[in-house]
């Protein structure tokens, strides 16, 4: 994996970040199939963590892209830092990519509550109640089987871009008056745009 994804960050192309109502972040994504663990899956993570900096978002899920399929990448770590004060230009360094294919979340324990925001609900930050402690298992883009620990901000991520695959925007965790303003606000967002 790390020979694929070691310039993420120079190299890609940037994809189209679907945003909030778009159908495909409603929808259920499939299992990525075992005949698909090839050179265009490894591409297409490449260019969702390239996508993901550059965005610039700590998580991004493969629904948030239109591809329907159970896969998302994380990097809770990474620095961007402006290359001088009120430029537009970044410089991002200390990566920790993640990788995460056909994901299944065991083992939740505790509870966090954490503001969240989204790169598919622009401008909307709420605080999101999740479990503190979770152990994921997976696949990485050659499809081998993994387990990971994680805990605190790699929990809250991993949670999150999960929902996605479940076709779960963060506001959905919401109580009923909160999930229906922001959904109110982010359609008339669209509206505006259009």
């Amino acid at each position: 994996m790390e020979k694929i994804i070691e310039n993420y960050a120079l190299e890609g192309k940037l994809l189209d970040i679907h945003t909030y109502p778009d159908p495909v972040l409603t929808k259920v994504a499939e299992e990525v199939a075992p005949e698909e663990f090839n050179q265009e899956l490894k591409e297409l993570c490449k260019n969702m963590l390239y996508t993901m900096y550059h965005a610039p978002g700590i998580g991004l899920a493969a629904p948030q892209i239109g591809i329907s399929k159970r896969i998302f990448v994380v990097d809770i770590d990474y620095d961007r830092e402006e290359t001088a004060e009120g430029s537009d230009e970044y410089t991002l360094s200390n990566f920790q990519p993640e990788v995460f294919i056909n994901p299944v979340i065991k083992n939740k324990e505790g509870e966090i509550t954490y503001q969240e925001g989204c790169l598919s609900l622009p401008g909307i930050y709420e605080d999101v109640k999740r479990f503190e402690n979770i152990v994921v298992e997976y696949q990485n883009t050659d499809g081998e089987k993994l387990e990971m620990n994680a805990d605190e901000l790699l929990s809250i991520c991993i949670q999150h871009e999960n929902d996605h695959l479940d076709g779960i925007v963060f506001i959905d965790r919401l109580s009923g008056l909160k999930k229906s303003f922001f959904k109110k606000k982010l359609l008339k967002q669209k509206r505006l745009k259009s």
